[in-house]
């Protein structure tokens, strides 16, 4: 079912996939605000709807889903927990991947008691991997970063929909562990543009994000995957989540750059499903 549902005083763009009854909920959160989609998530979670209804959904500001200000975490994690009131859920399996992870944990902090498990994907506690970031994309030797472009896009300084697209385009050939241009050329063009969204999460959302200390409140079971050679959210990232929860299990993707869940889908999926099978019945 794909739909428009309002949430929050705000239309949400969302498409629940094995919509059967008696099966248990998983939200799954996008990442990259202002320019990411329900495309990605759908994707790599539409294989678990024989078990789950997946609810994927273009977040607010994101995608065609409208556009109502604040763009806050606090606002994004409000959101899901209305599709989850919407859906009729009592608890959720959380997932999220790159920003999509840092409302995951968020919702987790806000929401324990509606959380039963949680799975994030490429992702980090805090803004020090801006900082990685940077580095990586200078250091490439793969391609030569324009760096007035980088610095736009990282800082949530471009100009409109239109720069958005020329910065988003400048660093996607970092993403994947192995470059394919026509996919970066196909990316670059599916790719809604919301530069507002974009701006607001990375100039000011990001300075001040932190959930380090908050971590050791997660008490659900939470599975933490990263590509090794991520190079926006390196690895180390991903440790120190899967070092602060309680009980989380890191898993690297040894052949996957920012999306292990495309390149080494097979896997993914194997390793999630084995996490979620390992979740206590009472929990789901």
């Amino acid at each position: 079912m794909n739909m428009f549902v309002e949430i929050n005083g705000n239309r949400l763009h969302v498409e629940v996939l094995g919509d059967a009854p008696g099966k248990p909920t998983m939200i799954v959160h996008h990442g990259a605000p202002g320019l990411g989609s329900m495309a990605e998530p759908r994707a790599a979670f539409a294989p678990f709807a024989d078990d789950y209804r997946v609810v994927v959904f273009d977040a607010r500001g994101s995608g065609v889903s409208e556009g109502n200000e604040p763009f806050t975490h606090e606002q994004w994690a409000a959101d899901v927990d209305g599709l989850r009131e919407w859906a009729g859920a009592e608890r959720i399996v959380m997932a999220g991947g790159s920003y999509g992870g840092f409302i995951a944990m968020e919702y987790a902090i806000r929401y324990p008691d509606r959380v039963s498990a949680l799975v994030l994907r490429d992702t980090a506690a805090d803004n020090a991997n801006q900082e990685l970031a940077l580095n990586n994309a200078l250091a490439s030797a793969r391609v030569e970063i324009d760096r007035v472009k980088l610095d736009r896009i990282m800082s949530g300084t471009v100009r409109d929909d239109d720069d958005l697209r020329d910065c988003w385009a400048e660093i996607l050939p970092l993403y994947d562990h192995d470059l394919d241009w026509a996919k970066v050329r196909q990316r670059v063009a599916d790719t809604p543009y919301r530069y507002g969204t974009h701006n607001f999460a990375f100039a000011v959302n990001q300075p001040n994000y932190d959930i380090k200390s908050l971590l050791p409140g997660i008490s659900c079971p939470t599975l933490v995957t990263v590509g090794r050679h991520d190079w926006i959210t390196p690895v180390s990232c991903s440790e120190t989540i899967a070092a602060l929860i309680p009980d989380a299990r890191l898993v690297v993707f040894e052949h996957s750059g920012h999306s292990p869940q495309i390149e080494e889908a097979e896997r993914f999926q194997r390793v999630v499903r084995d996490f979620l099978a390992g979740v206590p019945a009472s929990r789901a």
